[in-house]
């Protein structure tokens, strides 16, 4: 018998898969590549959308978006377009549709469960006869965000954080701009409701509050991942100039919060310093002539008086303190019942005018109690822990500040309980500037280590 022969034929398995020619497998990476790049063409046209187009913007180009009347594609916002878009397109690459949609939820387990209580709330909003599209840019946006940006590579995703780079200091000019100047690019509105008297900035980002959130999770990113921002000398004075505008935009929770992150941050350093940690020369140079520039920065501020209208609203909040007991208030209202399922919406509009609260209730939990009823409410946080769980498994260790951030503002603010896309804005915030280092795209096969064989001695 020839062995020679034998060992030159191809080895056969029961079983086996036979891969297909050189040149289908070319082809079919150069059409998903074609496709991954158009989808990343429409995010970045969707984190655009998110950070440039408010609500307020969108009544004001005479857009039903929180209005009534209008059309029904109306009442969803531009990024939620195009974000489903780029969605729909990842979806066409050479696996198929079942196959991709198979292979991004075998990747994160967790979000079926969230999309279990999405849709448990989807069906309480047909039965009840409520506008659903409020629970679409809110809850489903942010989810659909991710599976996208998360089958992207990282030189993909550099055109999101560019954009989220040009976006967010685009909105801190406009911010500063509207501050001293007095005069307001885009009318502050509450629906259809145009505010007057408000000294704090907006920009782009529709509310005050909103546009603080916004710059306050951007200055924390840049804090807590230098590699966002590498040379010293830029990411410094882009940190100072983007901290100092949350005095313009007049968010207290969201000013308070990075500034205690600051202190631990800076906390955590010294100690390391105290058990021996050696420094640079000149960095220790320049932090020391940074830290003295700073204070003298602050004081001649402090002395020309041009943040004392921020100032003034730690010791004269216009009753947002009292807004705030009202909203705890507001449940007592209500018996187990609508507690429980979720009140008569009529109602509950009816109790806040009665309360005073008529810009919206101040936390997310009573909020959607008030809304959905306190099942919902629980299985919503639940779907939310689910979803963040994913989120945390592939972002930096820096997310749990960002977190920190998320949580404060959802309890003292209207935040994610209304009709809006704060939260898919965090979420891009964390997704594209705090990737986790380790982590590389799941949809590339990992290399095949090749073995080095060492010759055995005779």
């Amino acid at each position: 018998m020839n062995t020679r022969s034998f060992a030159s034929q191809p080895l056969s398995l029961p079983g086996a898969v036979s891969h297909a020619p050189s040149g289908t497998r070319t082809r079919g990476m150069t059409f998903d590549t074609f496709v991954e790049w158009l989808a990343t063409g429409f995010l970045v046209l969707a984190i655009v959308a998110m950070f440039m187009l408010s609500a307020g913007m969108l009544t004001n180009v005479k857009i039903h978006y929180l209005t009534a009347g209008g059309n029904f594609y109306e009442k969803l916002h531009p990024a939620t377009y195009f974000t489903f878009l780029a969605f729909f397109l990842l979806l066409m690459r050479s696996r198929g549709p079942i196959g991709e949609i198979d292979r991004m939820f075998s990747q994160s387990k967790l979000l079926l469960f969230y999309l279990l209580c999405w849709l448990f709330l989807l069906v309480q909003m047909f039965v009840l006869e409520r506008p659903f599209t409020v629970i679409f840019d809110t809850f489903l946006t942010p989810v659909v965000l991710c599976l996208a940006i998360w089958q992207l590579s990282p030189s993909q995703r550099r055109p999101l954080a560019w954009a989220i780079h040009v976006t967010i200091l685009v909105n801190i000019v406009v911010g500063y701009y509207e501050y001293f100047s007095g005069h307001r690019l885009i009318p502050l509105t509450m629906g259809d409701i145009v505010v007057l008297g408000e000294w704090r900035s907006s920009a782009f980002l529709g509310h005050p509050l909103t546009a603080s959130g916004v710059v306050a999770g951007y200055v924390l990113a840049l804090l807590l991942r230098p590699a966002l921002c590498p040379p010293i000398l830029i990411r410094v004075p882009l940190i100072a100039f983007s901290l100092a505008s949350l005095m313009a935009f007049g968010g207290r929770t969201a000013l308070v919060t990075v500034l205690i992150v600051m202190g631990l941050l800076v906390g955590i350093e010294m100690l390391h310093m105290l058990r021996g940690k050696r420094i640079p020369l000149s960095a220790a140079i320049l932090a020391i002539c940074l830290l003295f520039a700073a204070g003298a920065v602050g004081f001649a501020a402090l002395d020309l008086g041009i943040f004392d209208k921020m100032l003034l609203r730690f010791s004269s909040d216009k009753g947002s303190t009292l807004a705030r007991y009202a909203t705890f208030h507001l449940l007592s209202y209500f018996d187990w019942q609508e507690l429980l399922l979720g009140p008569n919406p009529v109602r509950v509009t009816s109790l806040q005018s009665q309360l005073g609260l008529d810009y919206g209730i101040e936390n997310f939990w009573i909020s959607c109690i008030a809304q959905f009823g306190l099942i919902h409410t629980v299985a919503l946080t639940v779907g939310l822990a689910c979803l963040f769980t994913e989120i945390i498994r592939r972002a930096d260790r820096g997310v749990w500040a960002m977190l920190l951030l998320m949580l404060t503002i959802a309890a003292s603010s209207v935040s994610f309980s209304s009709k809006n896309i704060q939260l898919a804005q965090f979420i891009v915030l964390i997704t594209v500037l705090l990737p986790r280092d380790e982590y590389r795209r799941t949809a590339a096969p990992p290399p095949v280590a090749q073995r080095r064989y060492r010759p055995v001695p005779a």
